[in-house]
């Protein structure tokens, strides 16, 4: 049976909106983040402290990445030795919870939080996170201009930057070249995704190990929503239409859930249900999937030759698209500082070192280049050693963020800015309750219908406060 939900996702009494693709100062946020904040472990990464030094809490995701910067600091603290880090690491699902749960709260729990473009802008509103335009003017070649323009702008509140970006994204499809081969197989230059669904076919080999192809399935708004949210879009369904209605019961939605659902059950990986990111870059990586349509982040994992058993055996194309011109999304892990922080400079000097031109000439240097953070500034792929390793994927990864838009990755006009979020404070438990429908799809414990109709009743519990406040 699928979970059952019988409170409201959302609060009521909230302030007005301040425009129809604004964000709006509010209070509200998930009322289940709050036992979240219970449990987590921090993990020292600096000497002990004593009465000069500045102990900071760090919170971030643990992806890959972010694995590598724990990894390096004692590069941070030969630049910065008055400062002592401690991390609290957490995978994706649970960090966001435990994330919102603190600065929501007005905790301090954090001096540094990492976020993303869907959560920036509506922290800046409402005031939970620190204006880091005048560090960054103060902050000497720290250069703000040389992050990707739709990286920096979605990062942005009246011009001035509120996170920086670690790393930024949109997403594309990956393939095994010798799979491929092996098959007699070829990749379409704009493939579609009933030609995706067809190649799937060809090359699953179950006897052998390998799915063909690798879609997420774990529940969260985070996970599978962030895909199969593009394959809505690209299909002329979605959320919400431009008057607040939702539509994820509509035809061209239960289409693209359909075919999420049937690819991922029939031709993907073993336990897609439980499946995020992380697993599928083992997945992939290891050569056990022929495709996989994710964020173009997986670079840095699937490219790396010490973790990686295809690392320049891929290919990439674009995400796969139905009725619209492109798919895809636009997203970035980004680090922002909580104003409840009593260690704010301590907090910047941390922010700007993991954000910074000479960070990702670290990496490269101590890890290898294929270990980078891609997506975040220009001059990365102005690197030599950069662009000699990235041949394959720099082009598809900026051309894939360049092209990340409502106008060419939708059919229909939407009254809210972001492609696999909806930006309002409503949506991080809005899209988690309808992640964990279509999670249970794939499970096959409830019916594509059965998710919808569910997802339908929660969306339309949110879409009344939209719709009073515009008048409608």
């Amino acid at each position: 049976m699928s979970r059952r939900f019988t409170d409201p996702p959302c609060a009521s009494g909230r302030p007005p909106r301040r425009g129809r693709r604004g964000t709006r100062r509010s209070t509200w946020w998930p009322a289940a983040a709050v036992a979240a904040l219970t449990g987590f472990t921090l993990t020292g990464c600096a000497a002990a402290a004593d009465n000069t030094t500045d102990q900071i809490v760090v919170a971030i995701v643990s992806n890959p990445q972010m694995q590598d910067a724990m990894q390096l600091q004692d590069e941070f603290r030969k630049a910065h030795p008055g400062v002592d880090v401690k991390f609290v690491s957490l995978p994706e699902n649970e960090a966001r919870a435990k994330i919102t749960a603190s600065v929501a709260t007005g905790g301090g729990e954090f001096d540094v939080v990492m976020i993303s473009n869907y959560e920036t802008p509506i922290w800046a509103e409402n005031g939970w996170i620190e204006d880091l335009q005048p560090y960054i003017d103060r902050t000497e070649g720290y250069d703000d201009k040389d992050f990707i323009g739709s990286i920096r702008t979605a990062l942005s509140k009246d011009g001035d930057m509120y996170s920086v970006p670690f790393y930024g994204e949109s997403s594309f499809l990956v393939y095994n070249k010798e799979l491929f081969e092996k098959a007699g197989v070829t990749m379409p230059e704009k493939p579609t995704w009933p030609q995706v669904a067809e190649l799937a076919a060809k090359l699953d080999d179950p006897a052998n190990g390998v799915s063909g192809i690798c879609l997420r399935g774990l529940a969260g708004w985070g996970e599978v929503m962030a895909p199969l949210s593009t394959v809505m879009n690209t299909y002329g369904g979605g959320w919400f239409d431009e008057n607040w209605n939702p539509t994820l019961t509509s035809p061209e939605t239960k289409e693209a859930v359909t075919e999420y659902v049937d690819l991922v059950r029939t031709h993907g990986q073993p336990g897609a249900a439980t499946s995020g990111y992380g697993d599928c870059i083992t997945r992939y990586s290891q050569g056990n999937a022929a495709m996989w349509y994710d964020a173009t982040a997986m670079v840095s994992a699937i490219e790396d030759p010490a973790s990686s058993t295809v690392a320049h055996k891929n290919g990439y194309a674009p995400a796969p698209v139905m009725n619209t011109e492109a798919a895809g999304w636009l997203y970035s892990w980004s680090l922002a500082i909580p104003t409840t922080s009593e260690h704010k400079d301590a907090a910047w000097d941390f922010v700007s070192w993991m954000t910074d031109k000479e960070y990702i000439k670290t990496v490269g240097e101590r890890f290898g280049w294929e270990r980078v953070p891609p997506g975040s500034r220009y001059s990365t792929y102005e690197i030599p050693e950069y662009r000699k390793i990235s041949q394959a994927y720099a082009q598809p990864t900026l051309r894939a963020m360049d092209g990340a838009s409502q106008k060419t990755s939708m059919t229909h006009p939407v009254p809210y800015e972001g492609l696999q979020f909806v930006s309002i404070p409503e949506f991080q438990d809005l899209g988690t309750r309808v992640g964990q429908q279509m999670s249970a799809a794939i499970a096959g414990s409830t019916s594509v219908d059965e998710a919808l109709q569910q997802s339908q009743e929660y969306a339309q519990q949110v879409a009344r406060t939209y719709q009073r406040e515009e008048g409608q």
